[in-house]
């Protein structure tokens, strides 16, 4: 039995990227994949129930609809006026959304989501009867995500392993749920190492500097939460980017998995500090995936590694996942109402590490009774050519001023 597992479902590369004309893609080309492919995205839509949708683009008006049986595409200001939700979009932006460069979420991220009705789950929505489409995909229906053991069994999705457990009963679990715990990976005394490292890096980092991410907590202290390329102030955090138990799980793929974020970014590690009562800024972020800006074809699935500095339970900040959510044509953040997909808490100790796919649903709970550390790295798949047309789109979006709290959709 192969140890190991493949969870590299990239389907484009820079080369795919096309020129998107409005009128020949709303008018011709999305009525025809919509006839073509009906059957892989209708049981989803159906279930999504989405509202009607207007896109405009260049002032000219195409509305979306679906009718329990089918989408159609209507041109005109006729249609658009019964639509419940409407979306302004430039020529540039509905190019980034068929090429799948950009979501509705790098939309938002960026500041340049324009949606005068309607809410944000409505274009989330249709977001996935597109990505269907386009992508020749079946839209998520309950149900059709299932988990089992290599025998067959059900998998308990709450299960933690070691590294001395079998690999590939660890890969397995993986390729299934989304994620993996691991516990007692690296001893406490290296982790308070990176814990007084962390404390004296942070004058290092200022507000505004590009490297670094800022939060207000509720007693109007500005907070340092985010330190990027921290390997290059920690020589604990740099040992442990070469130490085989870090290293060694790219093994659990056959995708030749390595260290280091898609494209050329030093930024090979960050150290994260989740404070009580943030009121402003990004530190304990929502449901997302880790492509919900955009790329998902271009980059999926990378693994994200989480380090624990401090151990982290439901007071301190734990990680959320949704298991199976990497399986799923599901909108790229926030858990919509009735998904059926099981919610796991991973609490961890001093010293474990959390492995998630870049597909998978996940979030950190706000602590409530003390701060969490941990840092996380990237496993990401080998870069054969110029994969991720929009890294530099992506890096923009990620470098736009932290939303309030209070500004956060919901869906």
């Amino acid at each position: 039995m192969n140890d190991r597992v493949s969870v590299d479902v990239r389907s484009r590369t820079a080369a795919d990227v096309r020129a998107v004309d409005a009128v020949d893609f709303l008018g011709h080309e999305l009525p025809v994949l919509a006839h073509q492919r009906m059957e892989l995205v209708a049981p989803g839509a159906r279930q999504l129930a989405p509202r009607a949708l207007t896109l405009e683009v260049d002032e000219r008006c195409w509305t979306l609809e679906f009718d329990d049986q089918r989408v159609s595409v209507t041109a005109g200001d006729d249609a658009a006026a019964g639509a419940s939700a409407r979306v302004r979009l430039d020529a540039e932006a509905l190019e980034d959304l068929v090429n799948d460069l950009r979501t509705p979420m790098g939309l938002f991220a960026a500041g340049e989501l324009d949606q005068p009705a309607g809410r944000l789950e409505d274009f989330l929505d249709w977001w996935v009867v597109l990505r269907g489409l386009l992508d020749g995909q079946p839209v998520y229906t309950d149900g059709s995500v299932t988990f089992h053991d290599r025998r067959g069994d059900p998998l308990d999705l709450h299960r933690s392993f070691s590294l001395d457990d079998d690999l590939g009963e660890r890969a397995h679990f993986l390729a299934e749920a989304g994620y993996l715990h691991l516990s007692g990976v690296f001893d406490p005394d290296e982790m308070a190492a990176v814990s007084a490292e962390m404390d004296a890096a942070a004058t290092h980092y200022a507000p505004d500097d590009g490297n670094s991410w800022w939060a207000r907590t509720q007693d109007g202290t500005n907070r340092l939460v985010r330190l990027q390329r921290f390997h290059q102030h920690s020589p604990t955090t740099a040992a442990l980017l070469t130490d085989d138990r870090l290293v060694g799980l790219s093994q659990l793929t056959t995708d030749g998995h390595r260290l280091g974020k898609p494209g050329a970014d030093a930024n090979l590690v960050e150290a994260l500090i989740k404070p009580i009562g943030v009121v402003e800024g990004i530190s304990d972020v929502p449901w997302h995936k880790d492509c919900s800006l955009g790329s998902h074809s271009y980059r999926c699935c990378s693994m994200t590694v989480g380090i624990s500095v401090t151990g982290a339970d439901a007071d301190t900040g734990q990680l959320g996942v949704v298991a199976g959510s990497h399986r799923a044509l599901i909108q790229p953040a926030f858990v919509r109402r009735g998904l059926d997909l099981p919610q796991v808490e991973l609490p961890t100790a001093t010293g474990d590490v959390t492995v998630h796919l870049s597909c998978t649903l996940h979030m950190s709970h706000p602590p409530r009774t003390g701060e969490r550390r941990v840092l996380y790295t990237d496993l990401s798949l080998p870069n054969d050519g110029d994969r991720s047309p929009g890294e530099a789109k992506l890096a923009r979006i990620r470098r736009a001023a932290p939303v309030t709290v209070s500004q956060m959709p919901t869906a």
